[in-house]
């Protein structure tokens, strides 16, 4: 609501461009806001591979901005830009080889990034530009502070109702120990109108235009039955925003992992067509034009200008920074076998069988949270599953692999290890009060582990090692399931915004990097427990950027519903454009129970789809390939084996994805 106060118009923010410094490393100038008098410092680089740089920041701040450390794979090279032309409000930079040029405008301040003289893409163009910058808490100001502020405080809006300092929601109340920090800018795409990426949306391969207050929201949430042709965010984000034209294809990668919003509209515009002689009256034509505005709740600008020119070196340039899809295990590209829940060794045992004698090849047998004592992860149910390492030896002797789930939130229970451990040692994410963050989950009463700090990912890798996880077996590998991470009953079911992690930064800054983290720290895990020596295989619901290097993803919580198969192949498109090769939606909906048709359907999709895993909830009757009569079991079967004939060209692809960064679904 604060950002959309400000609309479209000619910026109130001018640049000094006597202020500009020239390194082998960047170019710096200072820019104002008219009203505020509020420096900030711009940043513009170019980084080998024909991408562009822009960081905005305070010039001086009361304290550090979240800076989003851990997904760039390393500090970009950079290449030196020169400055072609620098007159009265206008400074032109050109690139090493001189294809581009950027042109800073000081008044009112835009940056037109041009491409043989043609723009391509211009930023704060319609004025969008939005900073917010720290200010001390109201009760710490001066008195006369105040009085110029009420005074200045000239619209009709309470400040209250803008949640600057706090904010409900429902019954929570939401305290910003910061006050405001949101960020925001607008880009202008010339010549564009189709647009692509940012998932994950339960959404078409093409990005509709946003109408007011209905914008593409990148907030990591646990939706069940997430609902189709919704903006609102899901498991995933990736602020990767792709245009494409015939002559082009252009990148902006956002790079901020709070709250973010993208709105989109695009429109024609009247362009002028030079006529042959003076004679002929000049033409005009239209020419379309797309405005993205990024908003987010909080950090810094740091964005990423990817310029191809083509799709193929957008994905090549998106995994220089972010890095590429690791290389799976091939088993890892079979068939997977899941359900909430197999009960206990027996039914593992016989499923495991079911496939032989339908002969119906598989790779991998999975077990849900009921695997577990009482929903303590790492452990197992003494009852139901008493020789663990038996039933792995088991699998083992027919080459299949076991995977169980390892979720986030740890059982409030003093007497498991886990939970005592992390408490002694406060690795847990605390409350705004200082104190270990509580939320209910599958446990109950749970505590969040801080995968933000380095040293808790590295215990937390430790726990797979095979003395410490008891039951372990080198043919069990992980799922990281609820990892937005889900609260249930929290906040829009997840964690307040104002809990604190690792550093003292809130959730509001880092909220779209948990998952992230947790999936980084289980592969390391399972890499550790080799001595380095074996592909891990982690699935993860939440994500971000640079998620691919740690293993797969999938698309949640799906329904069985034949809308639910055809809005898979686009959400699965987009992820893998946002550099994610190795995801896949769960075969039959993961909600529900599909008719035989759409259950032989989903399985003859599903084998072209990068992860292939039939999965279903505890509420649908039990779907085993062979439980719908011969036909269908024929026609199953046909289908994954036909996915076994393709696995070495499966594989070459993925290594093409792993080496050169090129989507594998395609």
């Amino acid at each position: 609501r604060r950002q959309k106060l400000l609309h479209p118009g000619k910026s109130l923010y001018q640049a000094f461009l006597d202020s500009v410094t020239l390194s082998d490393e960047n170019v710096k100038f200072q820019i104002i806001h008219a009203d505020n008098k509020v420096l900030l410092q711009v940043e513009i680089c170019e980084i080998e591979g024909n991408i562009f740089r822009l960081k905005i920041d305070e010039a001086a701040c009361l304290k550090a901005r979240y800076k989003v450390p851990d997904v760039l794979v390393q500090e970009p090279t950079t290449q030196r830009l020169s400055i072609s032309q620098k007159d009265a409000g206008i400074l032109v930079l050109s690139s090493v080889n001189e294809d581009y040029k950027l042109q800073v405008t000081a008044n009112p301040f835009q940056v037109e990034l041009q491409s043989q003289g043609e723009a391509v893409l211009s930023m704060n163009s319609t004025g969008l530009l939005y900073f917010e910058h720290l200010q001390p808490p109201p009760s710490d100001r001066k008195p006369a502070a105040e009085k110029e502020e009420a005074a200045s405080d000239s619209s009709k809006e309470k400040q209250e109702d803008l949640g600057l300092w706090q904010e409900k929601f429902g019954r929570f109340l939401d305290v910003k120990a910061h006050g405001p920090s949101s960020v925001g800018m607008d880009f202008s795409l010339h010549g564009f109108d189709h647009v692509y990426g940012i998932p994950q949306h339960t959404e078409t391969l093409l990005l509709k235009n946003t109408s007011d207050g209905d914008a593409y929201r990148l907030y990591n949430l646990d939706i069940f039955g997430h609902k189709i042709h919704d903006k609102i965010g899901i498991y995933g984000s990736v602020p990767l925003l792709l245009a494409h034209k015939p002559n082009r294809t252009s990148g902006i990668f956002w790079l901020n992992s709070s709250e973010t919003l993208v709105d989109i509209s695009t429109k024609a515009v009247a362009e002028h067509v030079a006529s042959g002689s003076a004679a002929e009256t000049a033409k005009q034509r239209a020419v379309p034009l797309t405005d993205v505005r990024w908003m987010s709740e909080s950090g810094i600008i740091d964005v990423f200008l990817l310029m191809g020119p083509t799709a193929f070196d957008v994905f090549k340039q998106f995994a220089q920074l972010t890095g590429t899809q690791a290389m799976p295990p091939l088993f890892s590209l079979g068939y997977h076998q899941c359900r909430w829940n197999y009960e206990d060794e027996q039914d593992v045992k016989a499923v495991d069988a079911g496939f032989d004698e339908h002969d119906i090849p598989y790779d991998v047998i999975w077990l849900d949270i009921e695997h577990t004592d009482d929903k303590r992860y790492f452990t197992w149910d003494k009852k139901k599953f008493q020789n663990p390492r038996k039933m792995q030896e088991h699998l083992r002797k027919k080459k299949r692999k076991l995977v169980v789930i390892v979720d986030p939130h740890i059982k409030a229970d003093p007497t498991y290890t886990l939970y005592s451990q992390a408490k002694d040692k406060g690795y847990f994410v605390k409350d705004r009060n200082g104190q270990d963050y509580e939320g209910i989950c599958w446990p109950g009463s749970s505590c969040y582990l801080d995968f933000t700090n380095p040293e808790v990912r590295k215990w937390y890798a430790d726990q797979f090692a095979f003395k410490t996880y008891k039951g372990s077996t080198n043919i069990l590998f992980v799922w990281n399931d609820m990892n937005e991470p889900s609260v249930f009953k929290g906040a829009e079911l997840t964690m307040q915004k104002d809990a604190v992690h690792y550093n003292n930064w809130e959730h509001r800054e880092v909220h779209n990097l948990y998952g992230f983290y947790q999936q980084m720290a289980t592969a390391e895990g399972l890499i550790r427990r080799s001595l380095g020596k074996e592909r891990p295989f982690v699935l993860t619901r939440s994500f971000f950027a640079g998620s691919q290097r740690y293993g797969a993803v999938w698309t949640g919580d799906n329904m069985a519903e034949w809308d639910y198969l055809k809005i898979s192949i686009p959400m699965l498109l987009t992820i893998s454009m946002a550099g994610i090769s190795f995801c896949g939606a769960d075969v039959g909906g993961f909600i529900g129970d599909p008719e035989p048709e759409l259950l032989v359907r989903w399985y003859q999709a599903g084998a072209y789809q990068p992860f292939f895993r039939g999965h279903s909830n505890m509420e649908s009757k039990r779907r085993e390939p062979w439980l719908f009569g011969e036909k269908n079991t024929q026609i199953i079967r046909e289908a994954i084996r036909e996915r076994y004939v393709l696995l070495p060209y499966l594989y070459t692809l993925f290594y093409r994805a792993h080496t050169a960064a090129e989507p594998v679904m395609r």
